[in-house]
């Protein structure tokens, strides 16, 4: 009895434990490269003789009777991340696993780190404020241009995207209308970046200018003051009110919150580098054309998200002017996660499979 009590105890552990202690460590079988991209003409006129995008891979290409790689996936990261951000394991424990609906051994999954970020060209290499003024149009042909030279992909399974992802998403399908079979925007709005939007990134942008040690963006040393105020607003913007309510109820719970989150992004940022990816969704404004997108889309937002709020009517409105738009709208619980819910697959996964199938050749 004792032994079938422990067992049975065990068992139980086992069931309750964390999902990150039962996901495999999928950073260990990454591939990672970089596509450099000779001549580089940037919107603004500007141009690189070399521009680098790194990108990390999950899976093998296959190829279809003509040569052609048939299983890409490309899924793109929000302003500040990178490709990897979706190793973790509320995302990648949920999708990329063994009869999961991105199961790597029938996909190729393609992370790269958008222009200005991560391992990719980036003002902090050394050029600062004299790096081009690359935009969301430029890191889109970055990608397309990484996919067709750097990896040899000419169509995309599934494209993918969270926050700025989301918004690359709909560029690509206005841009590059045939490219990918299937179009999955998560967390974002397809019209110009305007009101409170752009106000909270402008206001980051002109608090990390408005350090006297920013020099004009020739510091030797981090402008802690204006970065530490740029960082404090995007904390703020990526908030889930109830979820923040329900989990840290007293006021020495949510000190310690926010002075922790502060604590650990600070040392995450170059405050150039910052400036330069607020900025870029300057000329983003996908609403004129929302007619021309023909790929299978399924759009998610989340109700809590204090970036792109329900309140408008902007979502319904765009989703009546675009035939193959599926829009979904995750209602707020103390579970969702804010503007964060696009990471945290479970509360989207079907939506994604649906996709998948009514996408099927």
């Amino acid at each position: 009895m004792r032994l079938r009590l422990l067992t049975a105890m065990l068992c139980a552990l086992i069931a309750a434990a964390p999902a990150a202690a039962q996901t495999p460590d999928y950073a260990a079988r990454l591939s990672e490269g970089d596509a450099v991209l000779k001549d580089f003409r940037f919107a603004s006129g500007e141009r690189l003789a070399e521009l680098r995008l790194h990108y990390a891979t999950l899976g093998t290409p296959h190829r279809d009777p003509q040569g052609r790689i048939d299983n890409a996936v490309m899924i793109l990261h929000g302003t500040g991340g990178t490709g990897r951000q979706f190793l973790a394991p509320q995302f990648a424990g949920a999708l990329f696993g063994p009869g999961q609906p991105l199961d790597i051994r029938r996909y190729y999954v393609i992370l790269p780190d958008g222009i200005g970020h991560g391992r990719s060209s980036k003002p902090s290499d050394g050029l600062r404020m004299r790096f081009p003024r690359y935009d969301y149009g430029d890191m889109v042909e970055a990608q397309r241009r990484m996919l067709a030279e750097g990896l040899g992909v000419s169509r995309l399974r599934l494209l993918m995207g969270t926050s700025m992802g989301c918004m690359h998403g709909f560029v690509w399908a206005e841009t590059h209308p045939g490219f990918a079979r299937a179009i999955m925007p998560m967390a974002c709005l397809p019209t110009e970046i305007a009101g409170h939007n752009r106000m909270w990134r402008k206001a980051a942008i002109e608090g990390i200018k408005a350090d006297p040690a920013w020099a004009g963006g020739e510091y030797r040393a981090e402008p802690l003051q204006g970065l530490r105020t740029a960082v404090s607003i995007l904390q703020i913007a990526g908030f889930a009110p109830l979820y923040l309510q329900q989990a840290y109820a007293t006021r020495e719970a949510a000190d310690a919150y926010i002075t922790e989150r502060i604590a650990k992004d600070l040392p995450t940022r170059d405050a150039n580098d910052l400036i330069y990816q607020l900025e870029a969704s300057r000329t983003y404004n996908p609403w004129p054309q929302l007619e021309l997108i023909t790929a299978p889309i399924t759009w998610v937002n989340s109700a809590d998200d204090f970036i792109n709020p329900p309140g408008y009517g902007i979502a319904e409105a765009a989703a009546r002017r675009m035939k193959t738009a599926r829009y979904v709208l995750i209602p707020a619980t103390a579970e969702t996660r804010g503007h964060g819910t696009h990471t945290w697959a479970r509360f989207w996964q079907a939506e994604l499979v649906d996709l998948l199938k009514r996408s099927e050749d």
